[in-house]
């Protein structure tokens, strides 16, 4: 057994170290990363080498506290603010508009006291507790074609306003796709989701080979220049593919064991802000392909115990909630290693627990707290 039991009367309760153990691992492997990722950029930059790394460990302190918070309190307390936190999602999302602040080219953080926050990941966390109260109020509805698409529709206002307002098509995505795969583990009915991924791959097929046949491609916005450096990056070795040729001479140079903690070339300027989206490529260099199998390992072992503890979560409620952060990190690591290793088109998603990004790292230990609290109500008996 993978955790604490307790008697409660007559029933046996479950504590999860086994989940606890992995985000610690994964937590601290990432400040270590920051830390060897980021030094050069920091002192060049800012005076001193652990500039990153004092952010994130201040964030992480932040998010382990709001963790063991959120732990203690029974999951079902959060279902009354779940209307609460949509509209508070949405709004923060609007305040990017006048009060946004702007880095790389787009506006996708605010400052609050001194902290900066980044709305998606708010909106990331809120449509996880959103869709888990609408669904099991549902209950058998869901298996109805109106209820199934009002509950996706839900989503909808959210993701266009964090693609249209933040213009972060990651995020959007990332919370898209947490919404389908709660709602795939609710209805039992698959051949939508079938007819929805092939519209889905239908239609990406179309737009990238339009692009890639344009006569013109001056025209082109970023996300189109992206999609012809995935394509050919080489060809834009000056521009768009810069970033990815560069990650990938990184994986490339670290062989099977890499070149050592602290000794990747690729950080020294050539991946601009390695630490943030591209850490993965990083790993790869400093400790082989040995660390970048065994960091995937480590995820899959935090999916894995997702799993179990939905399994056998008391209730649909409490089921829902864990498979919405089961969705949030398994989307994010795949789409993030996708990305690194150029098998989809370069767009910014961070590695969860690992990249640099207060928001990310705070939110996600919230979730984790939740998911805990999930896994202490599950009795022995059930497991």
């Amino acid at each position: 057994m993978a955790g604490k039991a307790k008697r409660k009367g007559q029933s046996e309760y479950f504590f999860d170290y086994s989940l606890l153990l992995i985000i610690l691992f994964l937590l601290g492997f990432g400040l270590v990363m920051i830390f060897s990722t980021s030094s050069y950029e920091a002192a060049q930059d800012y005076g001193r080498s652990t500039f990153f790394l004092e952010k994130q460990l201040f964030a992480s302190i932040l998010g382990l506290i709001a963790m063991i918070v959120v732990a203690n309190i029974p999951y079902h307390f959060w279902a009354k603010f779940a209307g609460l936190a949509y509209a508070v999602a949405a709004v923060l999302i609007l305040l990017i508009i006048p009060f946004g602040k702007e880095a790389n080219g787009a506006k996708r953080w605010l400052i609050v006291a001194g902290i900066s926050l980044q709305p998606a990941e708010v909106a990331k966390l809120a449509m996880i507790l959103c869709l888990a109260v609408l669904v099991s109020k549902m209950g058998k509805g869901i298996r109805k074609a109106k209820g199934f698409f009002m509950v996706l529709m839900v989503p909808v206002p959210i993701v266009l306003m964090v693609w249209r307002i933040t213009s972060n098509m990651s995020s959007a995505i990332i919370i898209m796709g947490i919404a389908i795969l709660m709602l795939f583990v609710a209805s039992p009915d698959y051949k939508k989701f079938v007819v929805m991924a092939l519209l889905v791959i239908a239609v990406a097929a179309v737009g990238i080979y339009a692009i890639v046949n344009l006569a013109d491609t001056s025209g082109l916005d970023f996300r189109g220049e992206r999609i012809l450096a995935w394509l050919d990056p080489e060809a834009y070795a000056d521009g768009k593919g810069f970033q990815t040729l560069q990650a990938l001479y990184a994986i490339g140079s670290g062989g099977i064991w890499g070149k050592g903690l602290g000794q990747s070339m690729q950080k020294l300027g050539f991946i601009p802000e390695a630490q943030n989206d591209m850490i993965f490529s990083i790993i790869c260099e400093e400790l082989g392909l040995f660390g970048a199998i065994s960091i995937i390992l480590m995820f899959l072992m935090l999916i894995w115990r997702l799993m179990v503890i939905a399994n056998n979560a008391p209730d649909l409620f409490g089921a829902l909630l864990v498979v919405g952060v089961l969705g949030h990190i398994a989307i994010q690591v795949i789409l993030n290693i996708a990305v690194v290793t150029n098998t989809i088109p370069n767009t910014g998603i961070s590695l969860p627990f690992i990249s640099y990004g207060g928001s990310s790292v705070m939110f996600l230990l919230v979730e984790m707290g939740m998911v805990l609290n999930v896994a202490k109500r599950i009795q022995l008996k059930e497991m």
